[in-house]
């Protein structure tokens, strides 16, 4: 078409696929408001192939810009870009052939020139994301070329457009949306600017609202991490989250093959193990927001993880489905795994007191990992630590060097360090050390690190202890010299008798600690199958399954002996009684009738005093 003949055509937009603009409307654009990402995304990469275009030819163009405007009055949001401009045959097969992208072929035809910071591309059909706002959408443009007339090109939203001449003077594109009732809201000031700052807050073009500059510098994740301070990062936390405190790490992302990805990912500070749902990952394309829900992209197991990810590689307006079956979302997730196993490394070789403080608040989240992740277990196996009764954060390793002679291959363990404080208190003053478990997952934790290491064994500190306390020379066959028969077999009798509960295993024993007269010891095994049911049923423990261990070398069981002699069986029947409920107490607190008991029978012993 001549440039010096009157521009006037009509005719129908050549639609790829049947009803495709209620489609647009109704189901690829299900959130509204994304007609601002789209818009803007086009206006900036407008501007880009200007700029580029202009390198390549010496010519001198305008800064980049894009102004938005609203009229109230009129309904109508103007969006505008001093980009390259659109001439008729552009509007026509960029524009009036839906799924067409320009930006894709700008690409196709400048390939190789300027592979690091090409134009976006990736939102093919965001022009006709206008029409989910708008009853009527108008294009004005005047191409870069000086040999085209402006453009005119107007849509009620069917597939008839009109296309004319436009009496614009400067290079660029305005969209001009005419508002449809439904979405008078964004006739607003502050809804405009928050949805600015929300889509395209860091394109590193100047974005006006009423002619006043609204978004922030560029991302702090296209910096070299070297050229950043610790306070930077900080600040920039507060920009992507306000309000959330300090972060307690962070990990700089930059990739570039086999896959494009960058970002910053923060390790927030968690009030206790069940607040990861604070977790908030913002998945971006080039510096254009496209969703605060990126946590399909990041393992289960760091959905506590915030900040934002920066892929140009991730397909966009796909299914939950899609991405997680998607080969590079796959590989971006193990690359954030390996970096979180080298900063977890990094950190507890360079900073190890910051290591032990940060764990106390990431321990579970990574336990998981570990559990669900073997590539992550072998990078961080030796740096996995455990509270000890020592005072200090441990390794295994490092608890095993330790306790070798004296454990061999167990590793003593604490579940509940209050209700179990008796049994911690026996152990340290037999210079056993105890490993404290705080966090839920620990009870599953262990039994994954004994499935690693089958020599590995972790006894609970109210399982195994008797046995470990066992003063094995006077354990064989002790016999009373008074009454020539063994000490141990008659005390159990004494006991077993006075209590009469057949259900109650009973074993008397010659145990190293002389000041601790009983103690109830539960099977291992038994004791984490209670846990788990208390973890689904609710905080429950039985002590039907559990065994009365009596000490021969305490004086209190001793004398039961005597008594025996002497005939004194209500008095051995009120110590039997009293020496059972306080090894109970050992383990949990006494409740109902077995309190009652205890505290009328405890007034009682006074009273005799």
């Amino acid at each position: 078409m001549s440039t010096k003949e009157k521009l006037n055509i009509q005719g129908d937009i050549s639609i790829h696929t049947e009803n495709i603009l209620p489609i647009i409307k109704k189901w690829l654009y299900s959130e509204n408001e994304i007609f601002i990402r789209e818009l803007v995304s086009n206006a900036y990469d407008a501007c880009k192939k200007r700029k580029y275009i202009a390198s390549t030819t010496g010519e001198t163009v305008p800064e980049a810009e894009i102004n938005i405007d609203f009229n109230e009055k009129e309904k109508t949001i103007t969006i505008s870009d001093n980009g390259i401009g659109l001439n008729a045959e552009e509007v026509q097969k960029y524009i009036n052939q839906i799924a067409f992208s320009g930006a894709e072929d700008f690409i196709k035809k400048y390939k190789g020139k300027d592979e690091k910071n090409q134009v976006i591309g990736h939102f093919g059909l965001g022009f006709y994301s206008s029409f989910i706002v708008s009853d009527l959408v108008e294009i004005k443009s005047l191409s870069h070329n000086k040999n085209e007339k402006a453009v005119h090109w107007s849509c009620e939203g069917s597939t008839k457009f009109e296309l004319k001449e436009s009496d614009k003077k400067n290079v660029g594109t305005d969209i001009i949306l005419h508002v449809n009732k439904e979405s008078e809201n964004y006739l607003n000031e502050a809804k405009l600017s928050e949805l600015i700052k929300k889509y395209a807050n860091f394109l590193p073009v100047k974005i006006k609202l009423k002619d006043k500059q609204i978004n922030d510098d560029a991302p702090l994740w296209i910096k070299d991490p070297k050229d950043i301070k610790d306070e930077e990062y900080k600040e920039f936390y507060q920009k992507l989250l306000p309000m959330q405190g300090e972060p307690l790490f962070w990990i700089h992302l930059n990739v570039d093959y086999p896959f494009n990805l960058q970002g910053i990912l923060y390790f927030p500070k968690l009030l206790h193990e069940l607040d990861a749902n604070k977790g908030k990952i913002n998945l971006f394309c080039q510096q254009v927001f496209v969703t605060e829900n990126a946590k399909d992209i990041v393992p289960e197991f760091l959905t506590l993880l915030q900040g934002a990810i920066d892929c140009p590689d991730i397909p966009l307006n796909v299914s939950r489905s899609y991405l997680q079956n998607d080969p590079i979302v796959k590989k971006i997730s193990s690359h954030i795994v390996k970096k979180i196993g080298d900063k977890l490394n990094e950190l507890y070789k360079k900073d190890k007191a910051s290591y032990e403080k940060y764990w106390n608040d990431i321990n579970p989240f990574i336990k998981y990992g570990v559990m669900n992740d073997d590539t992550f277990f072998k990078k961080i196996k030796d740096i996995i630590l455990f509270k000890s009764s020592n005072g200090y954060a441990t390794t295994l390793s490092e608890y095993k060097e330790r306790n070798e002679k004296d454990l061999k291959e167990k590793v003593l363990y604490c579940q509940n360090q209050e209700s179990l404080s008796t049994y911690v208190e026996i152990c340290k003053a037999q210079n056993l050390e105890v490993l404290y478990l705080e966090a839920v997952i620990d009870s599953h934790f262990i039994q994954y690190l004994e499935s690693k290491n089958p020599d590995q064994k972790f006894v609970s500190v109210d399982s195994e202890l008797s046995e470990l306390l066992q003063d094995k020379d006077k354990n064989k066959n002790v016999i009373d010299p008074k009454t020539n028969k063994n000490k141990q077999d008659e005390i159990k009798d004494i006991v077993t008798n006075a209590l009469n509960n057949e259900k109650l295993v009973i074993k008397v024993e010659a145990l190293k600690a002389k000041e601790i007269p009983a103690m109830i010891i539960q099977d291992e095994h038994m004791k984490r199958f209670e846990q788990m049911s208390s973890m689904m049923k609710g905080p429950k423990q039985s002590f039907d399954n559990h065994t009365l261990i009596l000490n021969s070398e305490n004086e209190i069981v001793s004398r039961l002996q005597q008594l025996k002699a002497l005939n004194q069986g209500d008095k051995i029947k009120e110590i039997a009684e009293q020496l059972y409920d306080l090894a109970k107490l050992g383990q949990k607190p006494l409740s109902g009738k077995e309190l009652q008991n205890f505290l009328s029978r405890s007034f009682a012993l006074l009273t005799k005093i």
